[in-house]
């Protein structure tokens, strides 16, 4: 198992939120016009890009670099908890996407949906680990 070293939640986190919203921006704009309203393109925009995201953070930071917690046993209660987390980003998006009269354009809905998701999502893990670490000890 590897050892928890300086840096590791500054580069996991950074990961985390670029790939995320790289991903979502794809995704939206594969989905831009398959005829599926902002709210539903933002919603699968989200999840996709934090199940991608958070799948190349654990190969890059802890298979790659040996750094990080192992997350390969994650607890099915926090894998449900990322999707709501995934779902509260992504709605948080098309509420900016409302708020500017929708006047933005789809990959960047996306994008917006993926980075929000993805937020939440390393709120949701770095309480995990800080809790479990301090139970397990």
């Amino acid at each position: 198992m590897a050892v928890k070293q300086g840096g590791s939640v500054s580069a996991s986190l950074l990961i985390l939120i670029l790939v995320a919203g790289v991903i979502g921006a794809i995704v939206a704009l594969v989905l831009q016009d398959s005829g599926l309203g902002p709210r539903i393109v933002a919603i699968v925009a989200g999840f996709a890009a934090t199940i991608v995201a958070s799948i190349a953070r654990y190969k890059i930071v802890f298979l790659g670099a040996g750094r990080g917690p192992d997350e390969s046993r994650i607890p099915m209660l926090v894998v449900i908890y990322a999707s709501i987390a995934s779902v509260a980003g992504s709605l948080a998006a098309h509420d900016i996407h409302l708020l500017l009269d929708g006047n933005i354009i789809t990959p960047l809905l996306g994008a917006l949906a993926g980075a929000f998701s993805a937020i939440l999502m390393a709120m949701l893990m770095i309480t995990y680990h800080r809790h479990s670490s301090t139970t397990l000890n």
